[in-house]
């Protein structure tokens, strides 16, 4: 049956995870899916999720936390089947937007630094990807977002570990859409350029930078959690049933200057 609008953007009777979900970025990206109906699980490991989580259920939203430092495979593992748990045994909706940065010259970079930047921006986004698939092909499919960056094409300046990451997630969101479009799993990314968040705060703070991004950013303004909102429920409704394999800019018209 032909569904109206409002009914292809409805994520009603949804199950969702949103692995860094505490986050500036990712506590918008919950609040979307929740307000469109989804039940939401937050996996991260700032115990800032269980106030937020506590305003959310006051607001109505069903939304939960897990605790889990994802720099660890095994806590990978284990904070998955909790939320799975919770979800009861089925999820439709994976959101991977967990991610931190770390700033050296490139001769300089520590080698602790470069693997825990791997392994939370890349790694612990393809296990959970793993994971998640599995649990969809026995649901008959689901949407998975994994949150790039413009360093998914650019280079970016004293930040090899956050750029080659993020790169990364840009490329395996391809592979996996190639492998599992077929399957009824559609795999997309969104790349929020400059925004305003703790990740830039000293960029935010150093007047000159800002003039400098500012000079390439069309909309002359730092992004906010809210202009991921509309996409990310987009990307994980029937709305967006024929997109899969997409790297989907959210960046003032950066990437167009």
């Amino acid at each position: 049956m032909k569904k109206n609008i409002l009914e292809l953007f409805s994520l009603e009777g949804k199950k969702a995870i949103v692995v860094g979900g505490a986050g500036d970025l990712g506590k918008s990206m919950v609040e979307a899916l929740a307000e469109a109906g989804a039940q939401v699980v937050v996996i991260d490991l700032d115990e800032r999720m269980y106030d937020q989580c506590k305003d959310f259920k006051n607001n109505g939203l069903d939304v939960y936390a897990v605790k889990a430092d994802i720099s660890k495979i095994e806590e990978v593992q284990n904070s998955y089947k909790k939320a799975l748990k919770i979800l009861g045994e089925k999820v439709d909706i994976l959101v991977n937007s967990a991610g931190i940065q770390r700033r050296y010259p490139s001769e300089d970079f520590p080698e602790e630094e470069w693997n825990k930047v791997i392994a939370i921006n890349l790694d612990a986004t393809f296990y959970f990807c793993k994971y998640a698939i599995n649990t969809m092909l026995e649901n008959n499919g689901g949407k998975i977002i994994n949150v790039a960056s413009l360093m998914s094409f650019l280079g970016g300046i004293t930040i090899p570990a956050y750029a080659a990451s993020k790169g990364g997630v840009g490329q395996l969101t391809k592979a996996l859409s190639n492998d599992l479009a077929a399957k009824g799993i559609c795999v997309n990314a969104i790349a929020p350029g400059y925004m305003d968040t703790q990740l830039n705060t000293a960029l935010i703070n150093d007047k000159k930078r800002t003039e400098e991004v500012f000079m390439r950013v069309p909309m002359k303004r730092w992004g906010t959690g809210d202009d991921l909102k509309g996409l990310t429920v987009f990307l994980a409704s029937a709305a967006s049933d024929y997109v899969t394999g997409t790297i989907i800019p959210v960046d003032g018209g950066y990437l167009g200057r």
